[in-house]
């Protein structure tokens, strides 16, 4: 068994990291990273997790426990603090080192990179698009994720200034932490965009495809789950191409002709659902995906992604279906 920790365990991305791992058949928890649990029992997060899980910990001290894979699942800032120890494969679940350029820090994330020159070592991994290379692995935030599944395979046939990108996510997105614009009393019965040209994934976005795109995120009232359709003019042959970038695939299913991606179906999953549909009246192809903004979007890439860093079967310990009925 190799060992596994967790640093920054009490937020949802490091709840949902600790329920695959706990799946996986491979890994074992060694350390359970949280300065607020610190010194707590695993069951001060969740009374469903059981005494045979370690204490919680502080992060520096789950950072420094030895573990063969670390999965950091802190705030941008924080994790970008980190000095990740030179013997372990690090999954960052923040977008502390997606950016290549550091300088972009301060304009997108508002703070400036304590450690830019080191953005180089990482590899900004979305497995099927760009496996992760070395052991610092950048997770792709979740919109980037959803976005880049449904347009990275076309890429070089779009015409850029044509897209346009409405997303739509549940309001775990937000994290755990309490907030006025994730209160149940703003959200329920209620859709409204957010950070209207200035999210943070659009510069991951930008670097990935060579091309800025306008996106345009919204905030869903459900719990998980993340759509993002896209528009855009695009070449005759971006069915061909979806379909040949994830042949075979266990994890991103692209669905037949006329037929819609459903949050339903990939809500608790870290599987992706991709459609390709074209507009009669202006010509221009639309791309819809579906994921799990915790699973997909988050910590089923990161399981995902640590499986393919450390020689293990790829899907070991993710969820590849949900509740059928």
């Amino acid at each position: 068994m190799l060992a596994a920790a967790i640093i920054g365990c009490s937020g949802y991305t490091g709840q949902e990291t600790l329920d695959r791992v706990l799946a996986h058949p491979d890994l074992e928890v060694v350390a359970l990273g949280s300065n607020s649990l610190a010194d707590e029992p695993a069951s001060a997060l969740d009374i469903r997790l059981n005494g045979s899980l370690p204490t919680f910990v502080s992060n520096a001290d789950a950072l420094a426990s030895g573990a063969d894979v670390l999965f950091v699942c802190l705030g941008h800032e924080d994790a970008a603090a980190l000095e990740p120890p030179d013997d372990a494969v690090v999954i960052d679940l923040s977008g502390a080192h997606r950016l290549c350029d550091g300088a972009l820090y301060d304009g997108w994330y508002g703070f400036r990179h304590p450690s830019a020159e080191t953005l180089k070592d990482w590899s900004y991994a979305l497995p099927e698009l760009y496996p992760p290379t070395g052991t610092l692995i950048a997770n792709p935030g979740c919109y980037a994720t959803a976005v880049l599944l449904a347009l990275a395979p076309l890429a070089d046939s779009l015409d850029p200034e044509s897209v346009v990108v409405d997303a739509k996510s549940g309001v775990s997105g937000a994290g755990r932490a309490p907030k006025p614009s994730s209160h149940a009393g703003f959200v329920l019965e209620n859709l409204s965009p957010y950070r209207v040209g200035s999210h943070q994934h659009a510069p991951e976005l930008e670097q990935a495809l060579g091309f800025p795109v306008c996106l345009v995120p919204h905030l869903l009232p459900l719990r998980r789950g993340l759509l993002a359709t896209c528009y855009a003019r695009a070449g005759s042959d971006a069915r061909e191409r979806l379909e040949d970038a994830y042949a075979g695939s266990h994890i991103v299913r692209v669905l037949p002709d006329g037929m819609a991606p459903d949050l339903g179906r990939v809500q608790g999953t870290d599987t992706a659902e991709v459609a390709l549909f074209e507009d009669r009246a202006t010509g221009k192809t639309i791309v819809a995906c579906a994921i799990d903004n915790l699973g997909k979007g988050a910590a089923g890439q990161a399981v995902q992604n640590a499986n393919l860093a450390l020689g293990l079967e790829e899907t070991a310990g993710l969820r590849l279906t949900g509740v059928l009925v």
